[in-house]
């Protein structure tokens, strides 16, 4: 299979694998079309399932991975066949052209020959369909075969652990595109065949309901402003698990050992009172240690403290600056 046709057949598992907050959220935004028709009961149980569903989306997104890249099979598959010419347009002509009986009224009308010439007009026809379709069949070959040697340089060089190679088939596959939940942008570096280091830039505290809600026994719904231990700890689990969506993805593309995620945050610097990005989580993630964890099970936050790692978190206050780790910090044989 050609670099094209791996990349729809991983594309395609990704879709299938949605997560079901996902096609949850799309059944309530569909729902929410017809708020201005509902009763005030039901409009109340829907505004507190909309609410649930977007706190699962940030609570869930480390859940989804994409498939894993086997470069092993790309590079050892085989080429593409290339086509034949087939001559069936024309074989179906000769055999009209060969079985043709004229009939009462051809013989009549003295039309037999012009009919026997249509027949070997449609025999020459046939002959141009047969080769227009051959070189049809050549071309998309063509254009198969080099996706394929493409595909497969590309596989031997991420086999032989190639730095640049690796931030290609990132560039190539960019399985964060439609992540937007993740944040604003993400920046790669590959030192060495072993190691890529990320940045991600997470989206901001607001990313957050400064809200919550729910249901009383009479079905009203209730609006309370969010506590900020509450608040403070679904940004954290956020964070988190957009730091293990980020190593998960990475692991499923490349044949790496180690992924070094740093989360850039907006913090308010307080000698100038502007807000400025700063490193909040720092985390080395080993791949055999993130194998053995139950990723649906874990909680985000907690599963930190499976890797080396530097975050100030405060319950009341929220994340402050860290220092970014970097390949040096590590001990790695």
């Amino acid at each position: 299979m050609g670099w094209k046709g791996t990349l729809r057949s991983i594309q395609a598992a990704q879709r299938r694998a949605e997560r079901e907050a996902q096609r949850r959220r799309r059944e309530l935004e569909r729902q929410r079309k017809q708020l201005g028709k509902m009763q005030e009961l039901e409009r109340a149980a829907f505004e507190f399932q909309e609410h649930e569903n977007y706190i699962a989306l940030l609570l869930s997104v480390h859940k989804e991975s994409s498939e894993v890249w086997d470069w092993e099979a790309i590079y050892s598959s085989e080429p593409p066949a290339k086509p034949t010419q087939s001559h069936d347009h024309e074989k179906y002509a000769w055999a009209k052209y060969a079985g043709f009986k004229p009939g009462v009224f051809a013989k009549l009308l003295k039309r037999t020959e012009a009919k026997r010439d249509k027949l070997l007009d449609t025999v020459e026809e046939a002959k141009r369909i047969d080769e227009r379709e051959y070189q049809e069949a050549l071309q998309a070959y063509e254009q198969e075969y080099s996706d394929w040697e493409t595909t497969r340089e590309l596989a031997g060089k991420i086999l032989a652990g190639d730095p640049e190679t690796y931030l290609d088939a990132i560039r190539q596959t960019d399985p964060f595109s439609d992540i937007s939940e993740l944040g604003s942008s993400i920046g790669f570096r590959a030192e060495n065949g072993r190691l890529v280091e990320a940045t991600l830039h997470v989206n901001s505290e607001q990313v957050v309901p400064s809200e919550a809600k729910s249901l009383l026994k009479s079905g009203k719904l209730s609006v309370k402003s969010m506590p900020k231990g509450r608040f403070y700890e679904l940004y954290q689990d956020y964070v988190c698990g957009c730091v293990l969506r980020v190593a998960r993805e990475l692991f499923a593309l490349l044949p790496i050992e180690m992924v070094i995620v740093n989360a850039m945050g907006s913090l308010l610097n307080t000698q100038t009172g502007y807000m400025e990005e700063k490193p909040i989580l720092s985390v080395a993630i080993p791949r055999k240690t993130l194998e053995r964890l139950n990723i649906d099970m874990l909680d985000p936050s907690d599963s930190m403290s499976n890797f080396v790692h530097r975050m100030a978190f405060k319950k009341t206050k929220g994340f402050g600056t860290v220092e970014a780790l970097t390949p040096s910090d590590l001990q790695m044989p």
